[in-house]
């Protein structure tokens, strides 16, 4: 399995967009996106390069698999 690498913040917020979240607000450089069904809202910093450990963070915030990640990934 590939790792988990920085990527930047318009494509990971392309992978929650098509997970079904939608972004509902910003607040400064950061995106809230929310989806029914999941507790917490994901926030997504609009940084050139988002850290691995953010990311990691979402993904078990949003309940998403690596598997997952990596298949939105791809279509972003």
């Amino acid at each position: 399995m590939p790792r988990i690498t920085a990527i930047p913040s318009w494509k990971l917020r392309k992978v929650f967009e098509r997970a079904g979240f939608k972004c509902v607000r910003t607040e400064g450089d950061h995106f809230v996106y929310v989806r029914p069904g999941v507790a917490r809202p994901v926030v997504i910093p609009d940084w050139n390069e988002v850290p691995v450990f953010i990311i990691k963070n979402n993904l078990r915030t949003a309940g998403l698999s690596r598997d997952e990640y990596f298949a939105f990934l791809d279509e972003a």
